[in-house]
């Protein structure tokens, strides 16, 4: 019996020598392994990855130590304004969800003044009416006009909108999945490029898109206030713009549209 325990004994201390022996060379070898491993490549990998992005963000490389993380849009005289500091500490994603709706609202704004001047006196170019040759009174009225007299426009507009929001929002927004933001962005989505440029204007220069950028976004903050300071003007005296400038003859008639001002 003694004889038995003592070779079982033996049995057991050999295969636990064996089994560390086994260890210490699969550890010796991944050591040795993981010492010959190539590391450039996992920085050639990243730098890949970087100049990719780059490229899907027209050149643009988020850079937290720059205002607005690099964002074009600031330009002399007053470089890097922002008197409210909305853009100090602030996170990526953030400031590209706010530069999204910046580069929207400036575009909806620039729209909406041509619009706005267009339609009224003295130019009147209103295809939606019948009455083209009648002047129907301020813009800032002219969707309650037609919504009077033709109720399913103001489906039809809602409709429109909504298609484009849809396209807009299955282009550069992340679904929401896992780990998810509220408005969270494509990480490879440049704020406001929905891909749309029928005219193909969009430049392949780094620095040109950027300029280009920088203008768009100009023009946009000029005709978001002159929309807000021309809204007010005509809800305040029910006057056309260039007829409250009078630079264009008030011909309009109120009892000619189918609302009252």
């Amino acid at each position: 019996a003694r004889v038995a325990k003592a070779a079982s004994f033996t049995t057991h201390i050999y295969l636990l020598q064996s089994t560390m022996m086994k260890l210490a060379a699969f550890a010796t070898l991944a050591g040795s392994a993981a010492a010959f491993a190539p590391a450039p490549m996992a920085k050639t990998s990243s730098v890949a990855s970087s100049t990719s992005l780059s490229a899907e963000l027209n050149g643009w490389i988020p850079d937290e130590s720059k205002f607005a993380w690099g964002l074009p849009g600031s330009i002399d005289p007053i470089q890097e304004f922002d008197p409210l500091g909305f853009a100090k500490d602030t996170p990526l994603g953030l400031i590209k969800r706010w530069r999204e709706a910046e580069v929207h609202h400036g575009r909806v704004a620039m729209l909406a003044v041509a619009g706005l001047l267009v339609t009224e006196e003295p130019i009147e170019f209103h295809p939606l009416f019948e009455r083209s040759e009648v002047d129907i009174g301020p813009a800032v009225r002219q969707l309650d006009e037609l919504d009077a007299s033709g109720p399913y426009f103001a489906i039809f507009l809602a409709l429109f909108i909504g298609a484009i929001e849809w396209n807009r929002a299955l282009t550069g927004f992340s679904a929401p999945e896992g780990k998810f933001e509220f408005q969270q962005l494509n990480d490879d989505y440049y704020p406001g490029d929905t891909g749309f440029d029928p005219a193909g204007l969009k430049p392949e220069d780094p620095e040109e898109f950027a300029t280009m950028a920088t203008k768009e976004l100009q023009n946009g903050r000029l005709a978001m206030l002159g929309l807000a300071g021309m809204v007010a003007q005509e809800l305040v005296n029910g006057e056309e713009i260039f007829v409250n400038l009078g630079l264009a003859t008030d011909r309009f008639d109120p009892s000619s549209v189918p609302i009252q001002f």
